[in-house]
């Protein structure tokens, strides 16, 4: 027998997945970041290990002297499991920011003309939601055209009445 789905059982299911999505979105961040520091600091490490002279030690040019970090040197490059480990990390870290990120706006202008009219003299129940109300307020209620030289001839007729 096949239970009826109910309002609450779907918003008990909508909830459960939130918990769920968050839990796992800090939970991917906290080990991406763990990963990235780690990846940072093994790099920082292995470049400052000594070059190892390419010549002979007979000259003290710069390029060949035995304290010359490998990161200035032009042959330095990364060792692959670092290269891995900073992939790794930035790419868990993108999955944790996109999976704890809010919903987002409806961006077609009928669905959001019709959320705000419907919103329009509701307050606001929750600051994330926005600012609320209609954004362009002070277009659709601003003064209509006005006739520049229909009010110069008001005034000059104030003028002539003695300007009471």
């Amino acid at each position: 027998m096949k239970l009826p789905i109910t309002s609450r059982s779907l918003h008990h299911q909508h909830l459960q997945s939130i918990i769920t999505m968050g839990v796992l979105s800090n939970g991917l961040n906290a080990l991406g970041l763990v990963l990235l520091i780690h990846a940072v600091y093994s790099a920082y490490e292995v470049a400052t290990y000594p070059a190892l002279p390419s010549e002979p030690l007979t000259t003290t040019t710069p390029s060949s002297a035995p304290g010359v970090n490998a990161a200035t040197s032009p042959k330095f490059s990364l060792p692959t499991d670092i290269t891995i480990e900073i992939l790794t990390s930035v790419l868990l870290l993108c999955i944790g920011i996109v999976l704890g990120a809010p919903d987002l706006k409806p961006i077609q202008w009928r669905v959001w003309a019709g959320k705000i009219e419907k919103e329009k003299r509701k307050p606001l129940k929750n600051l994330d939601e926005g600012f609320g109300g209609n954004p362009y307020i002070g277009l659709e209620q601003r003064a209509g055209f006005l006739d520049i030289r229909e009010e110069r001839k008001k005034f000059a007729q104030w003028v002539k009445d003695g300007g009471s």
